[in-house]
């Protein structure tokens, strides 16, 4: 047999288009794989249908929900449907509470209907951006037997008291439950998994409160004949006072700053929407409940809505380590008043410094600066003095 005819014998009956050659090396351009191996995977399927994806996950139990739903309506066993109800309440709770918090970051956005301009003020309409009033971000955890304790004494807003089982007998247990139910607080047994879901693997020892989100006032609320301003009413005053933070960040001191501000009759808190602190767990507790007295309103951008204050009339100071006029000689105390407070470490940012018409200082001897929360108790405690004084001259 010719050498043509032997080539062909060995070569008969296999694949030409293999991924090794006779030697057994992979063919060069294949890097080892075959055909097969080497085609594509088609397009990328739907978020829905990606194991792992969110959406995929919340399809999942959505389609899980209604299955159950389905069940319990079917009529099995009483302790099979009494779970799958509770299930199902437990999934609605928790829906319940991501919707709140995506409305209230909706309304804050919304653009409402613009307010009459003599509820404004005498000087015309504001032009800060309208904000409807909405609810504050999603509910917020506060794990520990001492933070749930300190909360529930403060009296914070909470929507529900989770305990875990077989807890070793102790006194703030006991306080905690007894404080809840007291207050109306309802008091929920949970398994240790369901503890660590909800305060997100932190330390809770058995016990998680869930605070209810807060609702926000408009900054025209805060103005006279606003639905907010209730201090005008029962003073007798004609003259506001408003408090603005400008990139306070820490709860506590947004806290303390609301306590200074009932303290001397003030009307209310303004903070921006971005980079602020808003009102949780810890400002509840520092403000020793003065925020269910004191609303506290939130601004799309500081800087408009304090131009827009100006415009209905109010008088806006800010408050700077590096001014050179002291607030005890501030003139415009008598007046409409919107008093800034900055940060302790930037102070006053450019363009809210921009739309003040004075800036002031507190006098200190020291070369240390003051808290946020404590520099707004003397300035405001300064301003009441100088409205005291005004009074008795006028009078």
């Amino acid at each position: 047999m010719s050498g043509e005819g032997r080539g062909k014998g060995r070569g008969a009956g296999k694949p030409t288009g293999g991924s090794r050659a006779k030697s057994g090396k992979p063919r060069p351009g294949t890097g080892g794989y075959g055909r097969r191996k080497l085609e594509g995977k088609g397009p990328t399927p739907a978020a829905e249908a990606r194991p792992g994806h969110p959406a995929q996950r919340r399809a999942s139990a959505a389609t899980a929900a209604a299955a159950r739903g389905k069940a319990g309506a079917r009529g099995e066993d009483a302790r099979g449907a009494d779970a799958r109800g509770a299930g199902t309440r437990g999934t609605g709770t928790r829906g319940t509470d991501r919707g709140t918090g995506a409305r209230g970051t909706e309304a804050r956005g919304a653009r409402g209907p613009a307010r009459p301009a003599a509820d404004r003020g005498s000087r015309g309409a504001g032009r800060f951006p309208s904000q409807t009033r909405g609810a504050g971000s999603a509910a917020e955890i506060v794990a520990g037997r001492n933070a749930v304790l300190e909360s529930l004494r403060a009296r914070v807003p909470a929507l529900a008291l989770h305990v875990g089982p077989r807890l070793d007998a102790d006194d703030r247990i006991n306080e905690a439950v007894k404080l809840a139910a007291d207050i109306g607080i309802p008091v929920v047994e949970a398994g240790r998994s369901e503890l660590d879901r909800l305060t997100g693997g932190a330390v809770h020892q058995g016990l998680a409160l869930r605070i209810r989100p807060y609702a926000y006032a408009h900054p025209d609320d805060l103005l006279p004949g606003g639905s907010a301003s209730t201090v005008l009413a029962s003073t007798g005053r004609a003259e506001p006072l408003i408090v603005a933070l400008d990139g306070i960040t820490d709860p506590r001191n947004l806290g303390a700053v609301a306590r200074s501000v009932a303290a001397f009759g003030g009307d209310g808190v303004l903070v921006p929407v971005r980079r602020s602190a808003g009102v949780t767990a810890g400002a509840w507790k520092a403000s020793a409940g003065a925020l269910a007295r004191v609303p506290v309103a939130q601004a799309p951008n500081l800087s408009r809505t304090l131009a827009g204050y100006a415009d209905a009339g109010l008088f806006v100071v800010g408050l700077d380590a590096d001014a050179d006029a002291d607030i005890g000689a501030l003139t415009l105390a008598d007046g409409p008043l919107v008093l800034v407070i900055g940060s302790e470490g930037k102070g006053l940012s450019r363009l809210v410094a921009q739309q003040c018409d004075a800036v002031v200082k507190i006098p200190i001897s020291g070369a240390e600066s003051l808290n946020a929360g404590v520099a707004a108790g003397i300035a405001l405690y300064a301003v009441s003095r100088l409205r005291t004084e005004g009074t008795s001259q006028r009078g």
